[in-house]
């Protein structure tokens, strides 16, 4: 297939992706905030945060906003008044997926150029990337919580066949073999023989019971989070 094949419905795509991430942070408990999480800088509420301010840092580039913004705001709070996620962090989440994609939904947003940290791309792309992360990251937080991380298996097939395509032309990319990994953690172990199981490897993450580290959910070996 074509990488504009990539592209082809987008916008649900983008909202199937956030819809899973959504499922698995209602099931977060008031204990469970400061699990560690696979990104090994976040976590889950870092994650969860990561999440709603990736939304909201997205929408201001869509807005015609500047890297140099988007990168001060990204480890900023985005829980409640400064807080993107105050009391109500499923909420909060949700808020900001509505925002984003409703302005992706205008006439011409796809079309866009945006001025995205790791280079200027189209609001096409950047609304790939951010499926991307969303999808992977909800791995990320049912790992943390011990719950079944089996992700949306349209969602698995869409980035296990288009993955080169949703980061071409960037300079840092998970699957390039001459990437620093700055942004994307490097793949380890072997990958699996599951969709599933390679897509999670070419990320950069390696789901395996037997290297459990102290204090770690089961079934987990740590990385890094992604960049967006």
């Amino acid at each position: 297939m074509t990488s504009a094949a990539a592209f082809d419905g987008l916008l649900d795509r983008f909202l199937l992706a956030s819809g899973e991430f959504e499922r698995i942070l209602r099931s977060v408990r008031p204990g469970q905030w400061t699990l560690p999480t696979p990104c090994t800088d976040w976590d889950v509420r870092q994650l969860v945060n990561h999440m709603a301010r990736g939304n909201l840092n997205h929408l201001l580039l869509l807005n015609g906003g500047h890297r140099t913004e988007f990168l001060r705001l990204r480890d900023t709070d985005a829980l409640g008044d400064a807080d993107a996620l105050s009391a109500a962090p499923a909420a909060a989440y949700t808020a900001s997926v509505r925002r984003l994609a409703d302005a992706y939904g205008q006439s011409g947003a796809l079309c866009r150029v945006l001025d995205y940290p790791l280079g200027p791309v189209t609001g096409r792309q950047a609304l790939a990337v951010r499926t991307a992360d969303s999808t992977v990251h909800t791995w990320d937080l049912a790992t943390a919580l011990g719950l079944d991380g089996t992700l949306h298996p349209a969602l698995v097939s869409w980035l296990d066949e288009h993955l080169a395509a949703v980061y071409a032309g960037l300079p840092e990319t998970p699957v390039d073999p001459g990437s620093t990994h700055r942004y994307f953690a490097a793949p380890q172990d072997r990958p699996g023989h599951s969709q599933q199981a390679r897509l999670l490897h070419r990320m950069g993450r390696s789901p395996n019971p037997h290297r459990t580290p102290h204090g770690s959910p089961p079934g987990f070996t740590p990385r890094r989070g992604l960049a967006q």
